[in-house]
């Protein structure tokens, strides 16, 4: 059976299934009262990695998680991202590694956490126009400085990994990949090889899950919807793979943290491994 824990670092245990912030609306008041609903109820069922970013909302969506979730449970791990900025003359975002930019939204992201140390900071992408080295420097000076506990990195390739690995250790890899997108194989390959932590982003396919007929074939042999079908794959895929789905509803993530109680057979796990050859 597959182990429902990883230490990402080597030393960091959380549950592998866990929750992505990004869908939790801010705002309007009502709105912000489920979120915070939410991330609560997340937490009261057993959720110890919750996901969220500087891009959500400009720091927002970590606002909003510390005000529902602060102080946080000691076994709770809060992850964040940096390094997508958004320009103070058109207002559009993008990508924006520069130290002095890394090092200010990851201050931001202690503050709105209400943090001393964030435990793992991941790049939310490698910024084309700055040398690997300044960005990952930075992050490594700040974790020297005690401010950051691990570093991940997010959507690289194999050879950024590589490179990224002779910079500081990796201790997580946030890549899409889902039953249906494995175009990151080689990079779940490389995570697995290293013992680091994976997260897929996108895990269920928005809307194309149940339309397989295979997904849902498996899904009504054990009784479960094809989104959680889905996600008991990526589970059962490789011990490095820690999901985090997202969702602003509460039964929508009731649904999704019970496909940790799901187990299928070989048999299902090999109909399910040949939906790649056919996409």
């Amino acid at each position: 059976m597959a182990s429902t824990t990883f230490l990402i670092g080597g030393d960091l245990g959380v549950r592998r299934l866990g929750f992505g912030a990004m869908r939790l609306p801010t705002e309007p008041a009502s709105d912000r009262q489920t979120s915070l609903a939410v991330a609560r109820r997340a937490v009261e069922l057993g959720v110890t990695l919750i996901d969220t970013a500087h891009l959500y909302g400009g720091g927002a969506n970590e606002e909003l998680l510390a005000e529902a979730l602060h102080p946080y449970p000691d076994e709770l791990l809060v992850t964040t991202k940096v390094g997508v900025a958004r320009s103070a003359s058109s207002g559009e975002w993008g990508l924006d590694g520069r130290p002095a930019v890394l090092r200010a939204q990851v201050e931001q992201a202690l503050r709105r956490l209400r943090v001393g140390r964030i435990e793992l900071l991941q790049l939310h992408r490698i910024d084309p126009e700055t040398p690997l080295a300044d960005q990952l420097g930075t992050l490594r000076d700040l974790q020297a400085e005690g401010k950051l506990g691990r570093i991940g990195l997010s959507e690289v390739t194999v050879t950024e990994l590589d490179q990224a690995r002779e910079i500081i250790d990796v201790a997580s890899v946030q890549n899409r990949y889902n039953l249906l997108d494995r175009e990151h194989e080689p990079v779940l390959a490389a995570c697995e090889a290293a013992g680091i932590a994976f997260l897929p982003w996108r895990p269920v396919a928005a809307g194309a899950s149940g339309a397989r007929a295979e997904i849902a074939a498996v899904a009504a042999e054990i009784d479960a919807t094809p989104t959680q079908v889905a996600l008991a794959w990526l589970l059962d895929r490789s011990p490095v793979i820690l999901p985090i789905p997202g969702t602003a509803r509460i039964d929508h993530l009731e649904e999704n943290l019970a496909a940790a109680d799901l187990h299928l057979t070989p048999a299902q796990r090999e109909r399910l491994d040949r939906l790649s050859e056919q996409a």
